[in-house]
């Protein structure tokens, strides 16, 4: 028994009822990027009936789809990452994490510059590659390190390699952790090293993130049973290290891929749950429809190994955890629903899973699939496309 989950982070596919009371009427990644860019050559995705779920230039609808498809609501608070990779995995959250758009009041940043000893700069939103370039010469004249948010829930620090040692950024980030509680309970505190001079800072891959341990959730019950899960990407940070018995963590879209094959290959039985950020990350955030659209499109030719490597009773789930239209003058996520696509030799080709209530129903199929107590919000739709 293999399965994968794998999460095209912020290939939403459409807005959601309530998207009016986040700004984001409209919005419809996938839709949206594919018009803007004349249209989308994802042959793959398309034979498994992507385009069957939703209009999608380029990507037409197929009369004999080789996956079950639909598409997930979210019904938890927010449309961040960790809310709905916690929902896929059976937790509903009512309230959303906090988040600063003016950045952090008195009340957290003072008691944080005390426990480090050392003054702050920045307390803004900023993109992390903006910020160092805005403050990172007066960072490495005083030593102080850059502290700024996002549209989502995130306390982020960024320090010079050569100020602030990796270990001491990472007691920084622990100490603001351990501090981020109550109604400034932050979902993410994120390590941002970087390296270089003025005019040529560069992030570095030693990013970490400390993340809210998430309630038990599906995840929990695979690792209580036995089953192995393989964290690939970001995953083992959203569930705070919970639920993942092995996490490999990889540069990019393509290296995270070829991880997925390569653990795939070696599973004898097991979960792999992997998050592709770049769409998100690098495209989505940035509005730059040009690179989201080739990212999607050497996607689909590299899944094309992937579909190959199922065999007996193995399944593929390809979803998303929200949406990030970049088509919008907004640079923040979307609150859309997620595709659903499942595939597996033993899975029925063209069945109609419908609008799913939940993003937990997939956990909850996961759950069933690996014969485990089921946990949390959602259905499964095991039965609906199993074959015996």
């Amino acid at each position: 028994m293999r399965l994968i989950i794998l999460v095209l982070d912020s290939a939403g596919i459409g807005e959601l009822p309530d998207a009016v009371h986040y700004e984001d009427e409209g919005s419809n990644t996938l839709g949206n990027l594919a018009e803007a860019v004349g249209g989308l050559n994802m042959p793959n995705l398309q034979k498994l009936g992507l385009g069957n779920i939703a209009p999608i230039k380029g990507v037409e609808p197929t009369s004999r789809p080789q996956a079950s498809f639909g598409k997930c609501a979210e019904v938890s608070a927010g449309k961040d990452t960790m809310t709905g990779h916690w929902e896929m995995m059976g937790v509903k959250l009512n309230e959303p994490f906090p988040t600063y758009p003016n950045g952090f009041p008195p009340e957290v940043i003072e008691p944080f510059e005390k426990a480090i000893n050392s003054k702050i700069i920045g307390n803004k939103t900023a993109s992390g590659t903006e910020i160092i370039k805005e403050l990172g010469e007066t960072h490495l004249k005083t030593g102080f390190p850059i502290v700024y948010t996002s549209a989502d829930s995130v306390f982020q620090i960024a320090a010079h390699k050569e100020i602030i040692s990796l270990e001491k950024l990472y007691d920084m980030c622990l100490t603001a952790r351990k501090m981020l509680v109550g109604r400034h309970n932050v979902a993410r505190v994120i390590a941002r090293p970087f390296i270089g001079r003025p005019g040529s800072f560069k992030r570095t891959a030693e990013r970490k993130d400390f993340s809210v341990a998430p309630p038990p959730n599906v995840l929990d019950n695979l690792i209580s049973a036995g089953i192995e899960v393989i964290g690939i990407g970001k995953i083992a940070e959203i569930f705070a290290g919970r639920g993942v018995s092995n996490e490999i963590h990889g540069s990019g879209n393509d290296e995270l891929m070829q991880l997925t094959i390569d653990e795939f290959k070696k599973l004898k039985s097991g979960l792999i749950f992997t998050n592709l950020v770049d769409f998100d990350m690098l495209w989505g955030h940035r509005n730059d429809c040009a690179g989201y659209a080739r990212a999607l499109e050497r996607l689909d030719n590299q899944l094309e190994a992937l579909l190959q490597l199922l065999t007996a009773e193995d399944m593929l789930i390809i979803t998303a955890d929200h949406g990030c239209d970049p088509t919008t003058p907004s640079t923040d996520h979307s609150r859309e629903y997620v595709p659903l696509l499942v595939v597996g030799p033993t899975v029925k080709a063209g069945v109609k899973l419908g609008t799913r209530e939940t993003f937990g129903d997939i956990g909850q199929t996961a759950a069933e699939y690996f014969s485990v107590e089921r946990i949390g919000a959602g259905k499964s739709f095991l039965k609906d496309i199993w074959i015996r």
